[in-house]
């Protein structure tokens, strides 16, 4: 996601939810779960490419989601660098500043192939078919949400199950209270348009941020004792946290690893295959401090805190 995609109001933080609505589904059905206000298109390997960024959270999800469930011979992916302007992000990673599959500079010109007059942000995750060069979706909580029911015949073997059954109803419930109150809500805090806001933001950040310590001092996951799709949401804030979120949007009760319970769960994430092997947190630092000049007008990246910490025992096995 790009930050061109929320804004500050008067009184606070909102941030602009309205993605395009496509789904990729098995056969381009119906699908089971969650709204069709957009085209279906068929599960194809080899048809679709995922453009990401290592430096976005809600990116971060799906980069890990398409490892987890073993995709990466069935859907290519595609990174844009950590630093854009207010038109798009760039492929200034990659040889020449051009993505080698779709040729493009800028993620907007997938957009603009579907959509000449897109008046939204140009945000990341975004899946593009790969012939037409055109986006298909960016609606992320659907991407990996797919990604795990639509793409099942295509999973690797013992790829987890990341939506479990039993627990959907539960794991619905905590997720929608992850984002708005903690993937949303470090936002909230570091957007703030005004002291009140703020001073509200922070209040609910963390009484969320103290109900997760007392959930996982009990769980070794949110939802047990498996890995499941709240995990990865929550995940890609944690890692952001004391790196970003602690001084840059001023959530500084506390840092994460001064919280046993959550830090300890962080590093037990981060040191399982397909979490911490996808974190950068060079361009994470580089991608809020530098593209955010209005919170940090300076552009100065701050050289701490040392990444090593996440490597030390979790304890939590």
């Amino acid at each position: 996601m790009s930050d061109e995609q929320s804004y500050v109001e008067a009184d606070g933080f909102d941030r602009d939810m309205n993605y395009v609505p496509d789904r990729i589904t098995a056969g381009a059905r119906p699908p089971e779960h969650g709204p069709v206000a957009g085209e279906l298109w068929p599960v194809e390997p080899g048809r679709y490419r995922l453009v990401v960024a290592a430096a976005c959270p809600w990116a971060n999800r799906a980069i890990i989601v398409r490892g987890l469930l073993g995709l990466e011979d069935v859907i290519s992916m595609g990174m844009c660098g950590p630093t854009h302007d207010a038109r798009s992000w760039t492929f200034d990673l990659d040889p020449g500043g051009r993505d080698p599959v779709l040729g493009i500079e800028r993620l907007q010109e997938a957009y603009f192939a579907r959509f000449p007059d897109y008046p939204r942000g140009i945000t990341v995750p975004a899946v593009v078919e790969e012939s037409s060069g055109k986006l298909v979706t960016n609606d992320f909580p659907w991407i990996t949400h797919d990604l795990f029911h639509e793409w099942r015949d295509h999973h690797r073997e013992g790829a987890p199950d990341l939506w479990p059954v039993a627990q959907r109803e539960e794991m619905e419930a905590v997720m929608e209270r992850v984002f708005t109150e903690v993937n949303n809500g470090v936002y909230r805090c570091g957007f703030a348009g005004s002291q009140d806001s703020y001073d509200r933001a922070y209040e609910r950040l963390w009484a969320t941020l103290d109900w997760l310590e007392e959930r996982l001092t009990h769980e070794r996951y949110l939802m047990g004792e498996a890995i499941t799709e709240a995990d990865v949401r929550l995940f890609t804030t944690l890692a952001r946290f004391d790196a970003v979120y602690h001084g840059h949007f001023k959530c500084n009760r506390q840092k994460l690893t001064e919280m046993p319970a959550l830090w300890g769960y962080a590093r037990d994430l981060f040191q399982t295959p397909g979490f911490g092997d996808t974190i950068d947190f060079e361009q994470i630092k580089t991608h809020y401090y530098v593209v955010h000049r209005d919170v940090n007008p300076t552009g100065i990246v701050p050289a701490g805190p040392d990444p090593a910490v996440w490597l030390e025992p979790h304890g939590r096995g």
